[in-house]
């Protein structure tokens, strides 16, 4: 007998449907020794420290933390390497040897991609199509530059600086491993660098890359610690120049320890980006770049667009698409393809922003959550926005580095641009209008670094980034990037 089929038997709800990236193909050294001098080595007084999976509290593997005397000894090898070879290297050798890291970061992209999401709580998606393609692109970009610099500086001679110390953030690991390496590199100098204490996989795993490119013993140093490695590099009598991108805070620190000595510094630090939408806006297209602006990454981007200034006229229709947009963000496994939001990078980064949606809520503002569910494992947070507040309120004026979105309205362009000036930092900013006149006017008075037009989080190795006022000095990337890396005569 024939049964009928009935097509409802085969209903399936298409709405979300797992797809977990392999691990497969991926090796996480279990135990980190020091990059010093070309080879791994133990720390000096054998302490490690755990770097664990944020999206599940479990341990991915033992780090060594690196205490005064591993620093000399890194300080060592690395002025060692400037004096005898590597400033001494042909330049367009050099070119050579950045150029084949890029060609093998891309050959391991998967492999490095992996990496970042276990160590760091971001989506995959992120990390193998924005974060590790931007890191063989920056190599690749200042390799081209490591025998052209008399084109860089006409009429100048660019001469290395010595021996710079680099102290990377838990954002963006490898990215901002790459910003900082590649200039240095290319121009000449040798390298300490040190990795946040959460995240130090990948840049670990560059150092095995930096042995198969057979880069001369000392160029490169990368050891691991807290704080406290962070200052006894900044400190270190023999370093020459300090990149650091991390707080404002110890930025300030930093400024303080340096004064006097003759180091030169480059400091990437906090923002609080105004994203200016006008009425004559593309809504839709906004609506996106507003979502990227502040989701990405988990809100964890200095220059995510955390105030959002929204032309009265249209407030309520952008409010209400960003509301259903909001809905359809997938939070959970970072691991999963589909995933839009991963997990927040560490238990104390989880605890600050829950205390600053306190803060906001008990100042008066009005929240809205995403009704997403949260894995019971991890640590996560799930999307915010707030309405109703004011400049005078601390989640308008103090960088929560999370999933929180402030809203505020304006009726005229002066309104805005006075209104997204009140801020002590000066990093980023995005304007949405279809006028190119107000683009011009609003991206000429807004005291920021980086304005983008119509779209929002756009990087380039080809383009400078960094800050003004409390977000910094000093710029990163593009022909600019080159300059806090060497004297020019």
């Amino acid at each position: 007998m024939n049964k009928k089929i009935n097509k409802s038997d085969f209903k399936t709800d298409w709405s979300y449907s797992p797809a977990p990236e392999s691990t497969d193909h991926i090796k996480i050294v279990k135990k980190n020794d020091l990059f010093i001098n070309g080879k791994f080595m133990p720390p000096e007084k054998g302490k490690y420290f755990k770097t664990i999976n944020p999206a599940n509290e479990q341990k991915l593997a033992d780090v060594a933390e690196a205490d005064k005397s591993d620093v000399d000894k890194a300080v060592k090898a690395a002025r060692k390497a400037y004096d005898k070879v590597w400033s001494k290297m042909d330049p367009s050798e050099r070119g050579k040897y950045i150029y084949r890291i890029a060609r093998l970061i891309q050959e391991r992209a998967r492999e490095f991609s992996v990496i970042e999401t276990m160590d760091g709580g971001k989506p995959i998606r992120e990390s193998r199509d924005i974060d590790i393609p931007l890191v063989s692109a920056h190599f690749f970009y200042y390799a081209g530059w490591a025998d052209k610099l008399s084109y860089a500086f006409p009429g100048k001679q660019a001469k290395p600086i010595g021996v710079a110390g680099q102290i990377i953030p838990w954002n963006f690991p490898l990215l901002m491993a790459a910003w900082k390496l590649a200039p240095a590199l290319a121009t000449g100098n040798t390298v300490v660098l040190k990795p946040a204490e959460t995240t130090p996989l990948t840049a670990m795993k560059l150092a095995e890359i930096i042995q198969e490119a057979d880069l001369p013993p000392g160029v490169v140093n990368i050891i691991n610690g807290d704080g406290k490695t962070g200052r006894a590099i900044v400190e270190h009598e023999d370093i020459n120049k300090i990149a650091f991108t991390g707080s404002t805070d110890v930025g300030k620190m930093i400024m303080k320890s340096v004064a006097g000595t003759g180091k030169k510094y480059t400091l990437e630090l906090g923002g609080k980006a105004a994203n200016i939408i006008f009425e004559d806006a593309a809504i839709d297209q906004a609506v996106e770049g507003i979502i990227d602006g502040i989701f990405f990454n988990q809100g964890h981007v200095c220059c995510a667009g955390s105030r959002l200034f929204v032309q009265e006229s249209v407030a309520d229709t952008v409010i209400s698409k960003l509301k259903d947009r909001m809905e359809s963000l997938i939070v959970g496994d970072p691991l999963d393809k589909n995933t839009d939001i991963g997990a927040i990078n560490s238990k104390m980064q989880l605890e600050k922003i829950k205390m600053y949606v306190d803060i906001g809520q008990k100042e008066g503002g009005s929240v809205h959550q995403s009704s997403c569910g949260l894995p019971e494992k991890g640590y996560w947070h799930a999307p915010r926005l707030f309405t109703d507040v004011s400049q005078s309120h601390r989640i308008v004026q103090e960088e929560i580095f999370g999933p929180v979105l402030a809203i505020q309205t304006f009726r005229t362009v002066d309104e805005v641009i006075a209104k997204a000036n009140n801020t002590p930092f000066g990093l980023s900013g995005g304007v949405w209008t279809d006028k190119g006149s107000k683009i011009f006017q609003v991206s000429k008075s807004i005291r920021a670094g980086v304005l983008w037009a119509n779209t929002f989080n756009k990087f380039d190795p080809t383009s400078p980034f960094g800050g003004y006022k409390e977000s910094g000095m000093g710029r990163e990337g593009g022909l600019e990037g080159l300059m806090p890396y060497v004297n020019l005569v």
